[in-house]
Order: structure tokens, then C-alpha cells, then sequence
């Protein structure tokens, strides 16, 4: 289906049969490897596929001239790995569980800090129990108090909606930041299976918060969240509300990255994660990389 590597093929939309159910598998939880994803981010990113010659599966990028590569299914023979690095010199997203083994075989493997996703359980939540989220409890009842408000499902027939609040939410924010995804994301919802919530108040769009089943996790991953600007404690309330509907077989929410923007991690980090989702950039030993990759 895909070509031979050093050949490519772009993520195409027809490719989600194939890829889903390998996405669906892993274990390891991380937000980048679930088709919706690489599809969405494929431009962003520069995403392409390919297949080296013991049949892994390989997505190659570039962000901002920087080649990189991701091996989300498996780590191919130690040749064709170390033919890798030669070609696109860093490995992005490696997960915890492949750590060990590339450091066995001698690479240079540093916690990516910015990108490690940002794990709640769903229970803290949708509940906001106890002293920890106090702040947040408050910032709740003050937008329950002050509007009208009513939630519904994010299907198909609130598309509309949900994209006048995206636009809305991009002229607030003066740039187009991940704009093309999420209107994307919200075009494709069906054809890319995608679960959400809309909110509206006095009968206007406000919110919407986006998201998909992370596999074999019992995990929920928010893609998107976004809402206009004007109502006090709606980010708070959207973010309880669509917890505290989410079926219980999810027990946790992830809440993907905060890519080194400190105001972002500020704000995940109030809502106290019970976790990381851990991933690593790898390197030659021999390349002279960075110390670290807290600021990548």
C-alpha cells in the first residue's frame, strides 16, 4: 500500500481503514499517533509515509526545514534504523516503551518536556473536588450563574456552529494558530469519527471541545477546544461539562501538549494531571546533539 522507503506517499483520507485499527492498537497513549492526527497536522508537519525493507511503517516530517522521523508501530532492524538517522538525523515521539531500546543500541535518547502529553483523570474532571480546584469550581458557578446556557452533542447538523465559534476564536486570537486543523477536523467529523460537545448561550455558539478514543488506553483525547471571548468561566465549564459526559470506561483524559508555551503549561498544570504521557527525540550518539530538548 505505501511505498518503498526512500520513496513517499502523502496521508490520504482512504488510507484511515488500513492505518485506524494500527493506530487503535498501541498502547502507549501518546496523542500524535492516531490517524485523525497525522491526517489534520499532515501539511503543518509535512507528514509522508513510506515502508522500509522489513515492512515498518514509517512516518517522515519537517518542521521548519528540520527533517525528522516517527516510528509509532514498531522499530525496524537495527540497519535500516541506523540508515534512518543518516537520512533524517532525529527521531521524534519515540515512546517510554522504546526508550530502553534505543539506548541499547547506543543512541542518544532526551525527554521532550514540550511535548509530553498532559494526563487527568476524568473523575477530577468532571467532579472538581476538593481544595486543588477551588479557583475552578468558582470560575464554574460564576458562568452557571450569570448565563443561559445549554450543551448539546457536537454532530453534524452543529457544524455550522461549531465553525462560527473557530472563526470567532481566531480573530480573538489575532493569528491563525492551529486554525486549518480544527476547521478541518470539524468538515471531516464524520469521515474521521470524531466525538465532541457543543455550547451555546442565550441560543448563540460559544464552545466546542472536539476529541476521539485514544485505543487501548481507556483514554479520551481532546483534539480541540475552543470558544469566543466575553464569558466569564466558560473555558472552565466546557472543560467539567464534557468531562462529566464522557462515558466512565474512560478513565483518564488526555490533554495533549503545551509545546513550550509557559501561560499554556500554567494552565494544564492548575488543573493538577495525575500524569505524563512521556516523549523522547533520539540521536546519533555521535551527532553533538542538544543537551536537552526542554526548549524544542
Amino acid at each position: 500500500m505505501f511505498p518503498a522507503y526512500p520513496n513517499t506517499s502523502e496521508i490520504r483520507l482512504e488510507h484511515r481503514p488500513f492505518l485506524h485499527p494500527m493506530f487503535h492498537a498501541l498502547h502507549d497513549g501518546i496523542s500524535e499517533f492516531t490517524f485523525a492526527n497525522i491526517y489534520l497536522f499532515r501539511q503543518s508537519h509535512n507528514y509522508r509515509l513510506t515502508q522500509v525493507a522489513d515492512g515498518t511503517l514509517v512516518l517522515l516530517g519537517r518542521d521548519d526545514d528540520i527533517p525528522f522521523f516517527m516510528l509509532p508501530f514498531a522499530l525496524p532492524e537495527p540497519k535500516i534504523l541506523a540508515q534512518l538517522f543518516e537520512d533524517q538525523g532525529m527521531m521524534k515521539a519515540a515512546s517510554a516503551s522504546q526508550q530502553q531500546q534505543l539506548v541499547d543500541l547506543g543512541y542518544r535518547v532526551l525527554p521532550d518536556r514540550d511535548n509530553f502529553d498532559y494526563l487527568y483523570n476524568r473523575q477530577d474532571l468532571a467532579v472538581l473536588r476538593g481544595r486543588n480546584y477551588h479557583k475552578k469550581r468558582n470560575l464554574v458557578k460564576a458562568f452557571i450563574t450569570n448565563h443561559n446556557y445549554e450543551a448539546r452533542p457536537l454532530r453534524e447538523e452543529y457544524v455550522d456552529d461549531a465553525i462560527k465559534v473557530l472563526d470567532q476564536w481566531r480573530a480573538n486570537l489575532g493569528r491563525d494558530g492551529d486554525y486549518a486543523a480544527a476547521r478541518e477536523a470539524l468538515e471531516l467529523i464524520d469521515e474521521l469519527v470524531l466525538c465532541g460537545g457543543i455550547y451555546y448561550v442565550d441560543k448563540k455558539p460559544v464552545a466546542y471541545a472536539l476529541g476521539e478514543e485514544l485505543g487501548n488506553v481507556a483514554s479520551y483525547l481532546i483534539h480541540f477546544e475552543k470558544a469566543v471571548t466575553g464569558y466569564k468561566g466558560l473555558y472552565q465549564f466546557i472543560n467539567k461539562s464534557f468531562a462529566s459526559v464522557l462515558p466512565e470506561d474512560y478513565e483518564t483524559i488526555n490533554r495533549e501538549q503545551d509545546l513550550g508555551d509557559q501561560g499554556l503549561r500554567q494552565a494544564k498544570l492548575s488543573y493538577k494531571p495525575a500524569g505524563f504521557i512521556e516523549k523522547f527525540k533520539v540521536y546519533p550518539m555521535d551527532t553533538g546533539g542538544p543537551s536537552d530538548t526542554s526548549g524544542l
